[in-house]
Order: structure tokens, then C-alpha cells, then sequence
């Protein structure tokens, strides 16, 4: 299925729209943005979360009327094109809150009806200034190479876990069981970790070369697509496991995916 370089150029500017308008929400309300709580009280969803949203799905009412759209916050339309925009308006909502700077307005495009890893045809991520203070527009898929503001991020190095950083999440209620035990085997094989709390930022690092891999359990697919598919336009590897009884996304340099696959499934590397 084919994206055009208007895709290409679409995608940034809704991610960099979107960011901007819930860092100005988020400002004007002096850091006491209203929030709610969705399925935990970890899982929180504020004003600027929907107000983004609904943004993103107007331009694309505009601009691809008949594309279909998934997005985090409820937004759905069905398409007549065979293609479907899957949108997360802000990412880290809870670093986002908490005037942390790890968030990020992120998006994929991928052919409607599809679940594979990679099955995704391009996404884009926007940082709004959490490096070195300048904002930073991320976008790439398998057949686009990935960029940083426009500018092509060079090939990712293949490294193994042994030395590889991971950025990577375990929600403390799933830390014994099947799920904890599963986490642990792929863990020890690491150099490091790291948990920050926005999955779509943890794979612009990737992305970069910043970690080896990213790697969590059942993220949504606004949450895994838009970073898998600028792991891939850099010639990184994506991939879905089935581990102790929970479906894991694992990005990043190929042999470290690879091997932490195996550990999570407890086989040799």
C-alpha cells in the first residue's frame, strides 16, 4: 500500500499541531490541567488529551476524508480507502500532568484490518522540546526512512542484550506470576534499564540508538505502532510475543529483539 510524500508531510504536522496545542492547554491552566481516570489511577486522560485529539481527526476529515481513524481517546471513523490513522494525542499522559518532560503526540498509518508487528506503513512522533530544549518531529516507516526534523537518522547499529540499554515497563501488580517471571528472564540479560513512561518517546530513542530495545506487554496499538514503525525506518526489527500469558512488543536492533524474545519465552538465546 503506498504512502505519498503528502503522508509523509501530513503526519508531522499533525503530531507537532497536536503537541503544541496540549503544551499551550497545559500552560494556560498553570500545570492544573483537569484530568479523569480511565481504567486505573494510573491511567489518566486530561482536557488536552481530547482537545488534541479532536484536532487531529478535523485535518484529517480535511485532508483524508476517506481514510479511516482509531484514535486513544474514542475518535473512530470507518474507511473507504483501506488505510486507517491510529492516533494518540498524548503519550506519557501521566509524565505530562505531572510537568515531567517525557510525552509526545505520536501516530500511525497502517492498512485497516491488520495486527502484525509490523503491519504498520508509517508513523510520526513529536517531542516538544524535552531535548536540549529544541522540539524535535520524528517520521519513517518500513518503506520511508525515518526522520529527525526532516533530517534522515542514520542506519541502526545491530548490538546483542548483553549490550544493550532497555527502556521498558512492569506495572508493580504484575510483578509476581507468569507476567514478573517472564520480564525478569528478559531483564537479567540486559545491560540496563530504564522505565520513563512514554512508550512512543521510549522508541524515538531507539530509533536514535539511545537503547538497544524498548519492550512492554499490552500495549494498545496507538501505543506500539508509531514508534515500531520508526524503529523500522531505521532498519531496526519489531515484534509481538506471546509470554506469560500476555502478548509483549519488543523493538529495536535486531539481535537484541531476537534474544529478548527467547528470553522472554525462557529458551537460549
Amino acid at each position: 500500500m503506498h504512502v505519498s510524500e503528502d503522508d509523509v508531510r501530513l503526519a508531522g504536522e499533525l503530531v507537532r499541531e497536536a503537541a503544541e496545542l496540549a503544551a499551550a492547554m497545559r500552560a494556560e491552566s498553570d500545570g492544573r490541567i483537569a484530568t479523569d481516570r480511565k481504567t486505573s489511577v494510573s491511567d489518566v486522560v486530561t482536557a488536552a488529551d481530547k482537545a488534541a485529539e479532536a484536532h487531529v481527526l478535523r485535518r484529517l476529515a480535511e485532508e483524508r476524508p476517506d481514510d479511516g481513524v482509531l484514535g486513544e481517546e474514542g475518535a473512530t471513523s470507518e474507511s473507504a480507502s483501506g488505510r486507517e490513522w491510529v492516533i494518540d494525542p498524548v503519550d506519557g499522559t501521566w509524565n505530562f500532568v505531572a510537568g515531567l518532560p517525557w510525552w509526545c503526540s505520536a501516530l500511525a498509518l497502517r492498512p485497516v484490518g491488520t495486527t502484525g508487528a509490523t503491519d504498520v506503513l508509517l508513523g510520526a512522533v513529536h517531542d516538544p522540546g524535552h531535548h536540549a530544549g529544541q522540539a524535535r518531529t520524528f517520521v519513517g516507516g518500513p518503506d520511508v526512512p525515518t526522520t529527525r526534523n526532516g533530517v534522515p537518522l542514520p542506519r541502526l547499529d545491530d548490538v546483542d542484550l548483553a549490550h544493550s540499554g532497555a527502556a521498558t515497563y512492569l506495572h508493580p501488580t504484575w510483578q509476581v506470576g507468569p507476567v514478573g517471571d517472564a520480564w525478569r528472564r528478559a531483564v537479567q540479560g540486559l545491560a540496563t534499564t530504564r522505565s520513563l513512561g512514554s512508550s512512543s518517546m521510549d522508541s524515538t530513542a531507539v530509533a536514535e540508538g539511545r537503547f538497544g530495545l524498548q519492550f512492554q506487554h499490552s500495549l494498545p496499538d496507538w501505543d506500539r505502532l508509531p514508534g515500531a514503525a520508526l524503529v523500522l525506518g531505521v532498519g531496526g526489527a519489531a515484534s509481538l510475543v506471546e509470554a506469560g500469558g500476555k502478548r509483549w512488543n519488543v523493538t529495536g536492533a535486531p539481535t537484541a529483539v531476537a534474544e529478548a524474545e527467547a528470553l522472554l519465552l525462557g529458551r537460549d538465546r
